[in-house]
């Protein structure tokens, strides 16, 4: 088979050039922010950063994510999907070029420690209020341009447009450190490149978009009203509590990798920042292979992507919690990995499939809500990563575990999807983790 006839097909209705477009939007979000993620410990540890605070720079941005998502996606409803993209990569743009003037200034010593970390949560807030439009704008304009056909499928290529940035930011941070600007290199050209892709939006990306009329938009906000308010959803709560906690186990396992990747083999952060990129490259990897091989190939269902995402990555955790070296944490970091891409699409198409259509879109809401504001609790563990380095991989593994119990348990989770489905079913997209380590 060629790789042209491996790569997952363009959705006809949007045609290639519109959904290369939208794809390259997605990624650009992704890319920045592992890449981010990445090279974060390395930043954090030159510029004399304590670890916990290196995690809180995520936080806040992280709440403004959660927060502001469902009002940006309601906010699209009114104003369009190309404006609002238009608003999220120019966030995007913005907090990385502010980001990195602050990490450039605090190499130089023109600040100190404090105050760098202060003004980059400051920085990262502008991304989590302003950035946080482009994914349900994206995510938005390929639903509706899509038949009900081929909107699962289209939005699975969706997704592993994200993945794909989830692999690539990693592996290109090293090598945008450059001379003369040094650590702040990554976040100057992960800047470029969403400026870049900016404009391709601006000038290419086609929007035929008629604003609803009085009597759609009242009768939109009677169906909202009617029915109970989504986190009290019989229907949909399950999978939010699902979602929250396999989203904070990945992202508590990325934001502590790197510092644990540093320890294990004693170098200088710089020095071990090429070994910190190749293993979330690799974990970037194994997740893409479960999103765009392995669900297509096994044809399974969101119940058991619920059930196979928990086990597979309580398993990574417990490696990476007893790896003695570097190879084996990564071999960890690789099958938790691949244990994420099976659960995320899991808790995603559940979610969709339990509720009509009229709720589609307060569901995506909640799920981008969960997905950033779980990054909050990723200082809690590199604080316990500083006083026992394997017990947030062993409390992971442990939350994991009461996950797939929670997924044999609970009704709605029992039943979701129980009848075998389609490739084309099953290759459901997890739209907003790019923020990748979440935000």
């Amino acid at each position: 088979m060629s790789a042209a006839d491996a790569s997952p097909p363009s959705p006809s209705a949007l045609g290639r050039r519109t959904f290369g477009i939208i794809s390259c939007a997605a990624l650009a979000s992704a890319m920045g922010n592992t890449g981010l993620i990445s090279v974060l410990p390395t930043i954090g540890r030159s510029l004399h950063i304590p670890d916990s605070m290196v995690a809180g720079i995520f936080s806040l941005s992280s709440v403004m994510w959660a927060i502001c998502s469902p009002m940006w996606a309601r906010v699209s409803d009114h104003r369009g999907r190309k404006p609002l993209m238009l608003l999220g990569l120019s966030g995007f743009t913005t907090a990385f070029v502010i980001s990195g003037l602050i990490v450039s200034a605090g190499l130089h010593q023109f600040a100190t420690p404090t105050a760098i970390f202060l003004m980059l949560l400051v920085a990262r807030c502008v991304f989590g209020i302003f950035g946080s439009a482009t994914n349900p704008a994206t995510q938005a304009y390929v639903a509706e341009r899509t038949p009900p056909s081929g909107r699962t499928q289209a939005l699975a290529n969706l997704a592993g447009s994200q993945g794909l940035g989830t692999v690539l930011g990693p592996a290109l941070a090293p090598l945008f450190i450059l001379p003369i600007i040094g650590l702040a290199g990554p976040l100057y050209c992960f800047a470029a490149i969403a400026a870049v892709i900016l404009v391709m939006v601006w000038r290419y990306l086609p929007e035929a978009w008629t604003p609803p009329s009085a009597a759609e938009r009242a009768a939109t906000a009677a169906a909202v009203k009617s029915g109970p308010a989504i986190w009290r959803d019989a229907r949909v709560t399950p999978f939010l509590i699902y979602g929250f906690v396999v989203a904070i186990c990945q992202t508590a396992q990325q934001q502590t990798l790197g510092f644990l990747i540093i320890d294990r083999l004693h170098l200088d952060p710089r020095a071990a920042q090429g070994a910190i990129s190749m293993a979330m490259a690799f974990g970037a990897v194994s997740g893409l292979l479960a999103q765009w091989g392995l669900i297509r190939m096994f044809e399974m269902t969101p119940r058991q992507l619920l059930r196979w995402g928990a086990v597979v990555a309580a398993l990574g955790n417990l490696v990476v919690a007893l790896s003695p070296d570097y190879w084996m944490a990564v071999a960890g970091f690789v099958i938790s990995s691949l244990g994420f891409g099976f659960a995320r699409p899991g808790f995603t198409a559940g979610s969709s499939l339990a509720v009509d259509s009229a709720n589609q879109a307060r569901v995506a809401g909640a799920i981008a809500s969960i997905n950033g504001i779980n990054v909050v609790f990723a200082p809690l563990f590199v604080l316990i990563y500083e006083r026992v380095h394997r017990a947030p991989f062993v409390i992971n593994m442990a939350l994991l575990m009461a996950m797939l119990a929670f997924a044999f348990r609970n009704r709605a989770l029992r039943n979701a999807d129980p009848t075998p489905a389609t490739r084309e079913d099953t290759a459901v997209a997890t739209l907003e983790r790019a923020d990748e380590g979440g935000v």
